[in-house]
């Protein structure tokens, strides 16, 4: 028996019929992710496996640094085939990590490998996975629709002239909605670098002259109703903690004239701008039903020497611990007392999260949706077999697990739709093992249900598609 078999991850006689009736053949629903629509407008072809396997993925890169390779041979000017051999060579080694199972999980899928990737079967998986990619059943395209993607919601900057999203709606070249999500961390990190250079980049995109935070205000307003005209179902908001400071519309205002001036803004005087800049958001995204999603809890760039030398986003970032309940209650708070709460998504990297959010999450719900505060699927490093148990064991608990928006990519490889079997057969699993123990009538209509709608049905319902 190969290792990625029929009844991979499945314990019981319920969690595979759960699985093989219910959710393995429903479509994917993408609704986050980081791949880059272009490549899609373009229909790429990958010329080798370390360019669609390691080009841009820091998980894999932080496995490989474990083993102790010279960076070079990870995100450096080493040749594609060392990359390949070195990623080989520490995944072995990766027992009970979760990218051991992506990926057999993405060779078996896309290749057809049914071995295990080592130092010994290196040469052998990268012949078969490149003569794979040349064919046209693995371009871009081919993999969305092989994999029953129905839809990608990609992550833009609000000055994105989405040119590719344009282009790929007009030219067929995919069946798949591919939808842009707004991501605005820029306009609202008043206190980093870069932070005027954008604001010029935002005043030319929304054809707005950016003079004071209501021209803010009105330029991302702008971008966001362009969005929305271009299909756009969600934002998506990075940040590093959940902030609620308000402040007089005066102390804002001297802030941003601070920033302008080139001053350095103190992190209290940042937290109020990011405040009254995220709520003006929250209320535009109530209006124009875009859902809200806010991503929270990281540190990030800890290491200063590869940040300085080879920028954000290339894996070394970690879990932050810092308590953003009562921040998070506040900000929430703010958009309800005048109706003005949008669909949110709330995902935190720290699982120790899970409980406070499964709790916030009774206090704001509505009628605007069925489940119009979400509790985010297990994100980035949570994203594991223990961490996706876990938050559906705290969802479940504390709020209601049937309505549920299921799983996301939020990868930058097109070979990670198998993301959402993986997520899918832990869910099965785990329903499984509570109609087994008897905590759960076998009632299957029932089951059913709850298992399609996870995996596709509420997603489909709560982006509007």
């Amino acid at each position: 028996m190969s290792f990625i078999h029929d009844d991979f991850l499945l314990q019981t006689k319920t969690a595979k019929k759960l699985y093989h009736d219910y959710a393995e053949g429903l479509p994917i629903i993408d609704y986050h992710c980081h791949i880059d629509p272009g490549q899609i407008a373009e229909n790429k072809k990958f010329e080798n496996i370390t360019r669609i396997w390691l080009g841009g993925d820091h998980y894999k890169w932080r496995l490989i640094r474990s083993d102790g390779v010279a960076e070079r041979e990870i995100t450096g000017d080493a040749d594609d085939k060392t990359k390949f051999l070195r990623f080989a060579e520490a995944l072995p080694k990766s027992i009970g990590n979760p990218m051991f199972h992506w990926t057999h999980l993405e060779l078996k899928r896309y290749f057809g490998y049914d071995g295990i990737l080592c130092p010994e079967t290196a040469e052998e998986v990268w012949k078969l996975c490149n003569e794979k990619l040349s064919e046209d059943e693995l371009s871009v395209c081919s993999i969305i629709k092989n994999s029953n993607v129905v839809m990608i919601g990609t992550t833009d900057d609000p000055i994105d002239s989405l040119d590719k999203h344009a282009l790929i709606a007009k030219s067929g070249v995919t069946d798949c909605k591919v939808y842009p999500s707004f991501r605005p961390d820029k306009a609202v990190n008043i206190e980093k670098e870069g932070f005027c250079d954008y604001l010029k980049k935002l005043s030319e995109a929304s054809g707005i002259e950016i003079n004071n935070v209501a021209d803010v205000k009105k330029a991302l307003t702008a971008r966001l109703e362009f969005f929305v005209k271009m299909g756009c179902r969600a934002s998506d908001h990075g940040l590093d903690y959940v902030v609620y400071a308000p402040a007089s519309d005066e102390k804002v205002a001297s802030t941003f004239v601070a920033a302008l001036n080139g001053e350095k803004i103190d992190q209290q005087s940042a937290d109020e701008y990011k405040t009254h800049i995220l709520l003006h958001l929250g209320r535009e995204y109530a209006r124009l039903g875009v859902v809200m999603q806010l991503h929270y809890g990281a540190q990030r760039n800890t290491n200063t020497r590869m940040f300085k030398s080879l920028g954000p986003d290339t894996g070394f970032d970690c879990i932050s611990v810092r308590n953003c309940g009562e921040a998070l209650t506040g900000f929430l708070n703010a958009l309800e007392v005048d109706g003005t709460l949008p669909r949110t998504i709330i995902y935190s990297l720290n699982p120790n999260d899970n409980q406070l959010i499964d709790t916030v999450l009774g206090c704001f719900q509505g009628t605007e949706a069925k489940g119009k505060i979400q509790h985010g699927s297990a994100w980035w490093f949570s994203d594991t077999k223990n961490g996706m148990e876990a938050q559906l064991k705290s969802l479940a608990e504390l709020s209601v697990l049937g309505n549920f928006v299921g799983m996301l990519t939020d990868s930058r490889s097109f070979l990670s739709y198998t993301r959402h079997e993986y997520f899918r057969r832990i869910l099965c699993n785990l329903i499984g093992n509570w109609v087994e123990n008897g905590e759960y009538p076998c009632e299957w209509d029932i089951l059913s249900k709850i298992v399609k709608n996870i995996c596709y049905y509420n997603a489909r319902e709560y982006f509007g598609l």
